[in-house]
């Protein structure tokens, strides 16, 4: 189960709530003013995260017909990762 904590949470509680990430494996979604802002997870988690979207990339990637050279599969990536991102606020 993921735990919603507030970012007033997350500031008197920093230290207990990472313990728990890291030892009890719990997740938490830090919100403000009930939106959500980000997720605190444990590194394993993460990771694994990260593994299933490089195999995912690398499915979709081995499916073309025409085959990509190792700096356009970069390049694909990064165009990915940057279009996720949100555009900082001025």
């Amino acid at each position: 189960m993921i735990e919603t904590v507030s970012t007033l949470d997350i500031r008197q509680r920093l230290g207990d709530l990472l313990n728990r990430v890291a030892l009890r494996h719990d997740q938490f979604v830090i919100e403000r003013k009930g939106k959500p802002l980000a997720a605190i997870v444990p590194i394993e988690r993460l990771e694994q995260m990260q593994q299933a979207a490089r195999a995912h990339l690398l499915s979709i990637l081995s499916r073309r017909s025409d085959g990509i050279s190792q700096s356009q599969a970069d390049q694909l990536g990064n165009e990915a990762k940057h279009r996720t991102r949100k555009p900082l606020r001025k």
